[in-house]
């Protein structure tokens, strides 16, 4: 999926050091046998389908993030769902003009941002990351390119419901960033797409058309190659 060549030693150092913060929050957490998932569901006695956990969901009022983790998909144990609030906007930052208006829109003061969803599996380790369709969050639309801007910003430094996994959380966006902007551009072509073949539907409340771009990943594996690449391009820095 990535063009690794385009990535610079900057960036690269960057991804490596938040890759860190996620296998220390493991680390941490594998001490009293935790994991990230049952770290934020732990103080519930059931885990119910669709229900958002933490409820109320997480929010960081300096950032304007927020995200929550809930379960419905089959082959996972459930999914985070993290967004950028619009106070966490700049002047500009609008949601694309011409999409279809829905009664969801109206009940909340704020243009909310869907940005990324991470897949979990039954151990607490992420499985994939995977964009969504309008109707599945509830969100406003915004273009590829603001979304991609707003994955920056998006940071939880709150210590509730858990310390350890809001810093996993932010940690895991930072290190696939480069992956998660593909994802968001590849989310705009799969809509263009849909739209062209059925256009007597409204895409953006499409059943039929949920998960708009989808990528498998291990973070162990992704340190490794980051970590390869690192070693070569200041391989070739020195040699230069």
């Amino acid at each position: 999926m990535l063009d690794w060549d385009k990535l610079t030693i900057l960036e690269l150092e960057e991804m490596a050091e938040a890759g860190q913060y996620v296998l220390n929050c493991y680390r941490v957490l594998a001490k009293t046998s935790d994991n990230i998932v049952g770290e934020l569901i732990k103080c519930h006695d059931t885990f119910y389908e669709m229900e958002h956990y933490p409820p109320g969901d997480v929010f960081d009022p300096e950032t304007h993030s927020q995200y929550y983790y809930h379960a419905h998909r089959d082959g996972e144990h459930g999914h985070f769902h993290t967004f950028l609030r619009s106070d966490g906007m700049t002047a500009g930052e609008e949601p694309v003009s011409g999409q279809s208006h829905m009664s969801y829109m109206d009940e909340r003061d704020d243009n909310i941002c869907h940005l990324i969803a991470v897949s979990m599996d039954n151990r607490g380790f992420p499985l994939s990351l995977f964009t969504t369709n309008r109707w599945v969050t509830a969100e406003n639309w915004y273009a590829a390119e603001d979304v991609v801007a707003f994955v920056d910003r998006f940071e939880i430094d709150v210590a509730q419901p858990s310390w350890p996994v809001n810093i996993w959380l932010t940690a895991l966006i930072r290190l696939y960033k480069p992956v998660i902007r593909q994802l968001i551009l590849e989310r705009d072509q799969k809509i263009i797409e849909w739209q062209s073949t059925y256009p007597e539907r409204d895409v953006f409340e499409d059943r039929d058309l949920e998960v708009t771009s989808e990528f498998k990943i291990s973070v162990e594996e992704y340190l490794t190659e980051i970590e390869n690449r690192l070693t070569e391009k200041l391989g070739k820095q020195l040699a230069g």
